[in-house]
Formats: C-alpha cells, structure tokens, sequence
C-alpha cells in the first residue's frame, strides 16, 4: 500500500504534458483559484518568507516568484509590504505565455508587480538582481536533477535567500486529496494533477539533499500544514 510513497514518481502530468484542450486549462485556472483558497501556501508563506523579510527590516525589497502561477502569493507580498510600509519590487516569472498574460490580469491593480515569461532553468535575470527568490508548488514538476538545476539558478539571482515551498509526500495527503476529489473536484486536470503532484513531491530529506547539491548553505526545511514543506536557504 505504502510503495507507491518510498520514492517521487515520475510521471508527467498533465499540464506537463500538454494534453488537454484550452477549454480544460481555462477551467483548470478558476478550479485551482478555488481550490487554493483552503489548501493554498499563503499559511506557509506568512510564517517563512514574509517573517524573514521583516527581521531584515528593509525600507525596500525586490522578490522574485519563479513559477508563480496567477500571482496571488506575490500580491499577499504586495499587500503585507503596503501595510508595512516598505517599498516592494515583485516579479513573477512564468513559462505559459497564457499563465504570464493571466498573472498581469490578475495582478493589474498592484502597480509592484511585474509579470515576466521565461524558463526557470535559465533565468533571464543577472546574478542577484533580487534580494529574495521563491517558488511555489513548482519544483515537484522536475525531476532531481532539473529540480538542482532550478534550485542552482534561483540561488544565482537571489542576494539573501531562497525559498522553496512544495508538497509533503504522505500517504495521508494523497489519500485524503483522492476522497475529496471525487467528490467535490469537476476539472480532469486537477483532479489528476493534483493527486500525481503528491506522488511527485518530496520527503524532508529528500529536499535537503537537493539543496546541497545546488550549493545552497544554511539550509533548513520545515513542516507546514497543510502537508507542505518549506525549504529556506541563504543564495
């Protein structure tokens, strides 16, 4: 029963693998926004990136969001440094040209954000053009090596520290996602997706030993509810 968690699987998804119509990404989008209203990572977010920043006590920062999906981590960023009242420069980075153009819909009233299309694992930035660089739910997409790769280029632009908050592999996780799936989820992709990501995800250790092999130091990895885990590193 447990196998199926010993190691990441990897198989692609389907978002990975391009098959669905445009119909289904469309409503693969507003499923997840709803989705991420309950099992979202602005909890792990709140209590990792957004703490840190504050003990750094900047006038201003510059966060990059690679992956960052609608863009609605990089506004709860915007809207904690407006009541802060420090200065924020905040870049979410996108491959899906849909996705980037989604990202500056989404995110038109937030004149700190800027959505940017290009490939994580060559990023279009020079080395530390940012103090902090994140990612969300998105390394568990890359196989290990890919996933050092990502880790090493984040590490690269970043001029403090990097973050990474992705699944927890449990079979608690999978198998309470699976029940509620069928019953509440209508969009095949996430649905599947969603219960593939946790097969895909990753054990403590497992994000530990990535991050050495991308050179990160000071590396640490936390649990968060809900099933997440957050590894924070200094670039």
């Amino acid at each position: 029963m447990f196998e199926q968690f010993r190691q990441r699987s990897e198989e692609l998804e389907h978002l990975d693998k391009g098959d669905y119509t445009p119909e289904e990404y469309e409503g693969c989008l507003r499923e997840l926004r709803r989705v991420n209203r309950w099992l979202g990572d602005s909890r792990a977010l709140r209590r990792s990136v957004l703490p840190d920043i504050a003990r750094d006590r900047p006038r201003e920062f510059s966060l990059l969001d690679v992956g960052a999906g609608s863009g609605k981590l990089l506004r709860e960023v915007a809207l904690w440094a407006r009541g802060a009242g420090r200065g924020a420069r905040l870049v979410g980075l996108e491959l899906n040209g849909r996705a980037a153009e989604g990202l500056a819909e989404e995110s038109r009233e937030f004149w700190e954000i800027e959505s940017v299309r290009g490939d994580a694992l060559r990023l279009p930035f020079a080395a530390g053009a940012f103090d902090y660089v994140m990612c969300s739910l998105f390394t568990h997409h890359f196989r290990d090596d890919a996933c050092v790769r990502v880790l090493t280029e984040m590490a690269r632009v970043a001029r403090r520290r990097v973050y990474c908050i992705d699944l927890h592999r449990h079979p608690v996780a999978y198998h309470f996602y699976t029940t509620a799936g069928r019953l509440l989820l209508h969009n095949r992709l996430v649905r599947e997706d969603g219960a593939l990501s946790i097969l895909r995800s990753f054990r403590p250790r497992e994000l530990r030993a990535l991050a050495g092999r991308a050179g990160l130091s000071d590396v640490r990895v936390e649990r968060r509810f809900p099933y997440r885990l957050v590894l924070s590193a200094s670039a």
